[in-house]
């Protein structure tokens, strides 16, 4: 690497962490300001808050990378611009391809770190994070649908009436075996008690009042009881009420979970699988905005830095409002979600070959 790459790459980089630093910084004090108030409410000590703000940083900060990463570019750039340096730069022979080099290789060191933070180190951080929202600021939120319907197994199907996550604990449990349309057996029990660590399991859950029937043909077999241990491809945490529940998970655990729903047949698959394309989206992102940001700030402008700043941070409020938009669309259903992540890339990348072709060398 040559002197000139060592020089843009290290400015490059000191520029990204500043600008990550800051805005990290202005959203932290605003969300402690916005959210004072229910500190002082449920007595949350100073120590306890400074470890939710240490998990709350890299959160923000990351999800931030794709938008910091372009204005520390335009920031960086349009002061290269002004000072002449990239003019000096292309009067010496260096092609405008040549000049990318630094940045791109900047803009893969952090878009690798990233999608490793963002997948599999960040995710275990939000666990605190989240616990410490619901705890003191969204409130734990209890488990409201009644005539629960679920697919637990590629034949079981489980219904409950009703399921108080306080005492973990459901009413009028059914699990039933249905193959080629027929049913093969029903397990019925007034209530179903979660019992944790049993039998050297993770838990089981304990019926109370069962029926069992099986059928074969036209004979049926019954069996009834009061209480009885049994393991069922169904947890508590099935039933918690966790908002963002998909930033929890680390991207194997992520993919483990979406098969899991898959194999019950849930319809809430959505937002778990635009969680998963994001993480490979962002990256991307960070790569075609880097370009994009050297191509609209490499030029002296008459504005100065100021008006190039200007022109990257409404570039940067257009890519996250076009994202939010396909997104929640995706969500509702309204486009397919793997479409609605990739969309903003899409329409960025066009736009910055466009703006690329049409650029003076």
């Amino acid at each position: 690497m040559k002197i000139l790459d060592r020089y843009i790459l290290n400015r490059f980089l000191v520029t990204f962490i500043f600008v990550v630093l800051l805005l990290v910084s202005i959203i932290s004090v605003l969300h402690f300001v916005e959210n004072n108030d229910a500190y002082l409410k449920n007595n949350v000590g100073a120590l306890e808050i400074l470890k939710y703000y240490l998990y709350y940083a890299p959160y923000i900060g990351n999800v931030l990378t794709p938008i910091t990463i372009f204005i520390a570019t335009v920031f960086m750039t349009s002061k290269l611009a002004s000072h002449t340096e990239i003019v000096a730069m292309l009067s010496s022979g260096m092609s405008f391809q040549r000049l990318l080099r630094p940045y791109m290789i900047g803009a893969f060191i952090i878009t690798m770190a990233s999608f490793v933070l963002q997948g599999w180190v960040i995710p275990i951080a939000n666990k605190p994070r989240i616990d410490f929202e619901i705890k003191y600021i969204d409130g734990k939120q209890m488990f409201g649908q009644t005539n629960f319907h679920v697919k637990v197994g590629p034949e079981s199907y489980v219904y409950m009436q009703s399921y108080s996550n306080a005492i973990n604990t459901g009413f009028r449990f059914t699990i039933e075996t249905i193959r080629d349309n027929q049913l093969i057996d029903k397990l019925y029990a007034e209530r179903i008690i979660w019992k944790p660590d049993t039998l050297g399991e993770s838990g089981v859950w304990h019926l109370v009042d069962w029926k069992y029937r099986k059928f074969s043909g036209m004979e049926e077999e019954a069996n009834t009881g009061n209480e009885l241990d049994t393991l069922i491809n169904l947890f508590p945490e099935d039933f918690e009420i966790v908002d963002n529940k998909q930033e929890m998970l680390t991207l194997t655990e992520l993919d483990e979970y979406i098969l899991l729903l898959e194999s019950r047949g849930a319809d809430n698959l959505i937002v778990y699988r635009i969680e998963r394309y994001s993480r490979f989206m962002a990256p991307f992102a960070a790569l075609v905005l880097t370009l994009l940001g050297v191509i609209v700030s490499s030029r002296k402008s008459r504005g100065g830095t100021g008006a190039q700043m200007a022109i990257g941070f409404a570039l940067a409020a257009v890519f996250i409002i076009f994202f939010l938009v396909s997104k929640n669309i995706a969500e509702g259903g309204g486009i397919n979600p793997l479409l609605a992540v990739w969309m903003p890339n899409i329409v960025f990348t066009f736009i910055t070959l466009i703006l690329y072709k049409t650029l003076p060398r």
